[in-house]
């Protein structure tokens, strides 16, 4: 009785877990997450938006241009003259088709800069072009 219990310690294989494809697995998840996540470009400046009671939340937003009080325009953080933001805005559209752009006017900047900012980006192609504003808290 003894020797049969001994044969059967050694032909029972120590249980091993395999690692290979829970790490396959969460590379999978990993690509899955990077490639669905949309990345959204901020303008790098911060603005008094005007208030419109008829503001709504815009769902799917991939670049935003800000202009600034006295003029300025900034799109990634950077400051961008006005004659380069169709080249920029065509780029923009070669990375991200049917991308959204939001233009973030401070509301006491002048509105001949703002069109001027519209009209580029539509000179460019965009067909998804908004203008920020806050709701109107009641």
């Amino acid at each position: 009785m003894l020797k049969v219990r001994y044969a059967r310690r050694r032909r029972t294989k120590a249980v091993e877990i395999n690692m290979a494809p829970l790490i396959d697995m969460v590379f999978i998840l990993l690509i899955f997450f990077l490639v669905t996540t949309s990345f959204v470009r901020e303008s790098g400046v911060e603005v008094q938006r005007p208030v419109a009671r008829s503001a709504v939340t815009k769902e799917k937003v991939n670049l935003i241009v800000g202009v600034t009080r006295d003029g300025m325009i900034y799109m990634e953080n950077h400051p961008v003259d006005i004659r380069s933001i169709r080249a920029r805005m065509e780029r923009f559209l070669a990375e991200t088709p049917g991308g959204a752009v939001v233009i973030v006017a401070d509301k006491d900047s002048k509105t001949g800069t703002v069109i001027r900012v519209l009209d580029e980006c539509r000179m460019a192609g965009v067909k998804n072009i908004s203008i920020a504003a806050r709701k109107e808290s009641k």
